[in-house]
């Protein structure tokens, strides 16, 4: 459910570079709605998260998630001058060539990953993540897998080998699942969004809803399939997830129409039917208040907004 709920959203991944820089040293990624990973190879970075008081303190091995954007600074310590990006210098990965700057201290290697979300549908499971999420090397919550593609990055990030930015892309993809994967299992996933994934009830009826957007549910069929009364139902998914389970469906139905009018030969007419509408009229009133275009005008526009996604 994870996985589809991320599939969806994205637009495109995107790769800032692989940075190797000697302390002191300092920049700042521009100020862009992409959530961010950044992955510790060696050394040390102090992470100022755009909207929070508190930096991160990064360690080798350590990554860290960044879901909302926001003009994010890294440096080596506090105070020390930062270093203006050029616009070359947040693509070079695709050439295996690092970017290079700071001075003869110690030597820190980054690599930073980008992900552009359709922000109209960020749910509000993904709205509630934290604005940080820190997985330490050796947290207990970081599956093996998680290790191994960062190792995997790593590797394939210094590598002029053909194809390595295509792999270094699916990485990307991978580790993002991972991580937010590594958040629900860890502690600090009461507080925020997408703890309802781990609520084995409310977590199955949202992988119903997303298995079956056409289906004609209401709260107490939903109850019913996860054996919860309809008013227990309601109650704990909207603790759960941040809104009541029919928002979710009306939210998550426009969500996957978008995706199918943007990548799919679908019919309007069939895209509704699909998404649990079978008058193509009320599917036209409801797409159009979400998303303030029509579904023709909408794909229409689609393949601009595919291309500003890929231009990143």
């Amino acid at each position: 459910m994870l996985s589809d709920l991320l599939d969806t959203l994205r637009l495109a991944t995107f790769i800032y570079g692989r940075f190797e820089v000697g302390a002191p040293w300092g920049f700042r990624l521009p100020d862009e709605q992409s959530a961010r990973i950044i992955v510790v190879v060696r050394g040390a970075a102090r992470v100022e998260v755009a909207g929070s008081r508190r930096p991160l303190a990064l360690s080798a091995g350590d990554l860290a998630l960044l879901p909302h954007g926001g003009a994010h600074t890294l440096r080596d310590a506090e105070g020390s001058e930062l270093h203006l990006l050029g616009d070359n210098e947040c693509r070079q990965i695709s050439a295996a060539e690092p970017v290079r700057f700071g001075s003869d201290g110690t030597q820190t290697t980054l690599i930073i990953a980008a992900f552009r979300f359709r922000a109209t549908h960020r749910t509000q499971s993904i709205q509630r993540l934290a604005r940080a999420i820190h997985i330490p090397a050796g947290d207990s919550a970081t599956s093996p897998s998680l290790t191994s593609a960062m190792q995997m990055l790593a590797t394939e990030s210094a590598t002029r080998a053909p194809g390595s930015a295509v792999i270094v892309n699916r990485l990307a993809d991978i580790l993002l699942v991972q991580a937010i994967r590594a958040f629900i299992a860890g502690s600090g996933c009461p507080e925020h969004g997408l703890r309802s994934l781990a609520d084995s009830r409310i977590g199955k009826a949202m992988a119903l809803i997303h298995e079956r957007p056409a289906e004609p549910w209401t709260v107490e069929s939903l109850g019913a399939a996860v054996a919860l009364s309809r008013s227990g139902f309601a109650a704990r998914f909207s603790e759960l997830v941040g809104e009541t389970p029919l928002e979710y469906l009306a939210q998550w139905r426009m969500t996957k129409a978008a995706q199918l009018l943007r990548d799919t030969d679908l019919s309007i007419g069939e895209v509704a039917e699909r998404v649990g509408y079978q008058s193509e009229a009320s599917f036209n009133r409801a797409f159009k208040r979400l998303e303030r275009v029509t579904p023709g005008a909408y794909r229409r526009g689609g393949d601009a907004d595919q291309r500003g996604a890929a231009a990143l």
